[in-house]
């Protein structure tokens, strides 16, 4: 399964403090808007996102049709498709993306320690997904 960009998530106490902290370390914003407590910063090739108030742990973080630099892939594998994916191989969802839906989306699953994972992904459903949805029958469903 080719899951998407990685990065990950924090939890933070107080996102002023731990932006003031990454960017000493050399991180940037790049997305985010801090007074919705959300920022993602990256360093080189490394992407984290600060959330504050909105997760109770920190998590793995993956998002399909996203290079590592957020940038819209031309191929990659839907949520809903990596979602039936995972079911099938045995895993169980701790939270699903409705598989009726495309579009933006996402699941999050946890590994045998309780680490949460989140596959959430940002970008309109791939041409293949979407001619699925209509049934076969091209770009207007006839």
């Amino acid at each position: 399964m080719k899951l998407g960009a990685f990065s990950v998530s924090l939890a933070v106490k107080d996102i002023a403090a731990s932006r003031a902290f990454y960017e000493k370390l050399g991180f940037e914003q790049v997305h985010g808007d801090q007074s919705q407590n959300w920022l993602i910063l990256r360093n080189g090739d490394t992407t984290i996102g600060l959330f504050q108030g909105m997760f109770e742990r920190n998590m793995l973080t993956f998002n399909p049709g996203w290079s590592g630099k957020a940038e819209p892939l031309a191929e990659y594998e839907d949520v809903r498709d990596l979602q039936d994916r995972a079911k099938a191989r045995g895993l169980a969802p701790t939270m699903e993306a409705d598989d009726a839906t495309t579009g933006p989306a996402s699941f999050m699953l946890a590994d045998p320690d309780g680490n949460p994972i989140l596959i959430d992904q940002h970008v309109d459903s791939p041409p293949e997904r979407l001619d699925r949805q209509r049934g076969g029958k091209g770009p207007q469903g006839k």
